[in-house]
């Protein structure tokens, strides 16, 4: 005797079949999802690194800068810090803006990494327009020996202070 499958066993077999694939469809669909975010997550973690690396390097630029503030006297171990600049007042006023500048520097990288929200960088931006118009602030950006570690923000920041300025 030949065994037959019944017809409503066929058709529940295949029923059975389909919610298998559907099943193993939605778990594969799933794990590639969870890749997909974990990998998300992987490249805006390292973004964040990339911006606490570069505010680090520049907090110790700034504390530099703070100790020739503190003692203008530090600024002539580098005969190229001091170029243009008459007595400590001058030095004092000169370090003191390169100090503005490194936190508007680390608002602006920060920003270019999609880590501070363009209304927030905004209010930065109004706020370095009004320093930038500061004769003390003009003259530090104007003098040669004048140096950001950044090339693009320091073009950036050029923008702010007319070439004919001080």
């Amino acid at each position: 005797m030949a065994f037959s499958a019944h017809p409503a066993r066929i058709g529940m077999n295949s029923s059975l079949q389909i919610a298998a694939i559907v099943l193993q469809t939605i778990s594969s669909l799933s794990i590639a999802g969870g890749l997909i975010f974990a990998a998300f997550q992987f490249y805006y973690a390292r973004k964040a690194q990339h911006v606490a690396n570069f505010t680090k390097l520049v907090e110790l630029q700034m504390s530099l800068r703070r100790m020739r503030v503190e003692d203008p006297k530090l600024a002539n171990v580098y005969t190229d810090d001091v170029r243009n600049l008459q007595g400590e007042e001058e030095i004092r006023y000169y370090f003191f803006n390169l100090m503005q500048l490194s936190l508007f520097e680390i608002a602006w990288y920060s920003h270019e990494q999609g880590q501070l929200s363009d209304e927030y960088f905004d209010s930065w931006v109004k706020r370095f327009k009004v320093i930038a118009a500061e004769n003390s602030f003009r003259k530090m950006m104007l003098n040669p020996s004048m140096k950001i570690l950044h090339d693009d923000f320091q073009s950036y920041a050029q923008k702010f202070v007319p070439g004919d300025a001080v």
